[in-house]
């Protein structure tokens, strides 16, 4: 097969099966990425993502995960959004959800995707063959940077030419050697839009995260309380946060998706927080089956709730909180305290104080109460 047909034939059939970007790369990573992922670590920015430190020499060496592969096929899903992400944050009685979670769990979908080019590779090309899709220790990103799909932006998120933001990113590892495609140069010149929206200040420099103040991570990964400091900066985001995704200006490029699982459901477009705070866990799960929310759990995605409740400035909202007040699990009981001490005056507090804290035990809600 003469030079680069291998890399011709693949990329058609993947983009005939639904992918829309296709890169080639050596099953290896510079230096420096497994540098930055030490740093990462050693400063503690991951916060309660154990997996993370667990697996991190598999994390920076394609290789150390599969000794066997020799290269790395990135593939990329647009799922650009049909309208701008940040206009819901204006609708304070309403719900803010990022645009990857308001229809299907992108998961299953690019994972039978990729077993099915697989399938074919190995029937067409030979060579042996591992999948994945965000669930192992893969450095998709820097990966996907090599193969040139796109770049890591100053948010530390990818960056596409073609597609902007919004690339769902999944990898076949393969024991053939296909010919590898030039690194995607970084293009973010001397813009910093992602930098300086953030809401909590989550990015210590250019291209650095902590995740501990991220709001994706503190509204989605975080398994307690949200911390107090960065609650108003919530606003009514009760799964995840687009806003450094949103402000970039490579946007200008990004199309909607062509796939419909991937389009927003309107009941998920802008949720009244009055209908999503009175989810019990059956309800919840039925709302929100086969959506990637599903994994955070009914109390830990109330508990966002709240908070946006919380921040809405709408006192109509709280008959509805304080029917939480005796919620069986203390990080809701905690959340609803404080999303009532936003929207109600301090003699009703008093009030509910005295009639609720007696049956408090829990430390954190305590606290909670404390004037």
């Amino acid at each position: 097969m003469p030079p680069g047909a291998c890399n011709d034939d693949i990329r058609a059939r993947a983009r005939a099966l639904g992918f829309d970007a296709v890169g080639f790369a050596p099953a290896a990573l510079p230096l420096e990425a497994g540098d930055n992922l030490t740093q990462f670590l050693a400063l503690g920015r991951h916060g309660e993502m154990a997996w993370m430190e667990a697996r991190a020499e598999q994390r920076s060496a394609p290789q150390a995960l599969w000794p066997e592969a020799r290269s790395v096929i990135m593939l990329g899903v647009n799922y650009g959004p049909d309208e701008d992400p940040l206009k819901a944050l204006s609708q304070k009685s309403s719900a803010g959800i990022s645009v990857y979670a308001k229809n299907k769990d992108y998961h299953q979908l690019i994972k039978k995707r990729l077993k099915r080019l697989a399938r074919w590779l190995i029937e067409n090309h030979g060579g042996d063959v591992k999948v994945f899709v965000d669930t192992a220790p893969v450095m998709e990103k820097p990966l996907a940077t090599k193969a040139g799909i796109g770049w890591q932006g100053k948010h530390t998120n990818l960056v596409s030419r073609d597609f902007g933001a919004w690339l769902f990113l999944g990898s076949i590892f393969t024991t053939l050697d296909i010919g590898a495609d030039a690194p995607e140069a970084d293009h973010c010149g001397s813009c910093q839009n992602c930098l300086d929206i953030c809401p909590t200040d989550a990015f210590p420099a250019p291209y650095q995260l902590d995740a501990r103040r991220c709001l994706s991570y503190l509204t989605i990964e975080h398994g307690g309380p949200i911390p107090a400091r960065f609650r108003k900066a919530m606003g009514n985001r009760i799964y995840g946060c687009d806003d450094c995704l949103a402000v970039c200006p490579w946007n200008k490029f990004a199309s909607l998706s062509r796939e419909t699982a991937f389009h927003a459901r309107e009941t998920l477009r802008a949720p009244d927080l009055a209908e999503l705070v009175a989810l019990d866990d059956r309800a919840f799960r039925d709302m929100f089956s086969g959506s990637p929310i599903k994994r955070t759990g009914r109390d830990r995605f109330v508990r966002n709730v709240l908070i946006a409740i919380g921040n809405s400035q709408n006192p109509a909202l709280a008959l509805s909180v304080q029917a939480l007040l005796t919620d069986n699990n203390a990080l809701v009981r905690g959340a609803a305290i404080w999303a009532l001490r936003q929207l109600l005056e301090a003699e009703d507090i008093a009030v509910l104080r005295r009639r609720f804290i007696e049956h408090e035990n829990d430390a954190d809600v305590l606290a909670e109460w404390a004037p």
